[in-house]
């Protein structure tokens, strides 16, 4: 683990050189650890594939400790010691939150699922059945809003990015691109393989947090029908359901 100034309002955690579940599992940790006890003047933290920066007001640092250490200098020692206690704790992912999130497959919700289909030698039904199988990790947030990142794509169904992206893409697009697989929270212009949507809002700015997913979070994709997907959307709209 390194600890590094990161400009001079943050710091830079990196926990590792390479994308990996035990690299976001010690990500995933640290983070839990200081969501109990942050420091006074954090402003907020952005976790990457491989580290996280932390952001700090350095008037209220130094303000609310030493006041002949630079705020840089604090914010280091603290990252620093509690890096101690996530040394300490346990390896295993128990912890970590699993959120199902309904998908209607193919047709005009998944309108590239025959390409991926064909381009694998394998049917639509086939590609939903190896999509939803496994608990993907949420590696980080980023592009949009919400838009989460996840691994665990098995390796049969990684697919190239569009030739020609699309200027739009609906808000809960699900697809794939190359290794990954993601879920467009807005309406966006987009090059990633759609091959379904969901009903449930990624990004609703009114809550706390106002992403549905956070880093380190498991997904599991459940495929729905086209009515069960118009039932499910809405009562999200009614703030009735909830995935």
């Amino acid at each position: 683990m390194t600890i590094e100034p990161f400009g001079d309002q943050a710091v830079r955690v990196i926990f590792g050189d390479q994308i990996a579940p035990s690299v976001q599992l010690k990500i995933s940790r640290f983070i839990q650890l200081f969501d109990q006890n942050p420091f006074s003047g954090f402003i907020e933290y952005v976790p990457a594939y491989t580290n996280v920066v932390f952001y700090y007001d350095p008037m209220k640092v130094i303000g609310s400790g030493h006041k002949n250490r630079s705020a840089q200098r604090q914010v280091i020692d603290y990252l620093t010691e509690l890096s101690q206690d996530v040394k300490k704790g346990s390896e295993h992912e128990s912890f970590r939150r699993v959120v199902h999130i309904p998908v209607c497959y193919g047709g005009t919700f998944g309108p590239d699922l025959n390409e991926v289909a064909a381009a694998h030698d394998l049917q639509p039904d086939e590609v939903i059945a190896r999509h939803s199988a496994p608990h993907y990790l949420v590696y980080m947030l980023g592009f949009a809003p919400g838009f989460p990142f996840l691994g665990g794509l098995p390796e049969e169904l990684a697919t190239p990015r569009r030739a020609t992206p699309r200027l739009k893409i609906a808000a809960g697009s699900v697809g794939i691109a190359g290794k990954q697989t993601g879920a467009y929270p807005l309406d966006s212009p987009g090059g990633w393989q759609i091959i379904g949507r969901t009903p449930v809002p990624l990004f609703t700015p009114e809550t706390n947090p106002p992403t549905l997913l956070q880093a380190g979070d498991l997904v599991k994709f459940d495929p729905v029908t086209e009515q069960e997907f118009k039932c499910i959307y809405g009562g999200c709209n009614d703030g009735t359901h909830f995935a």
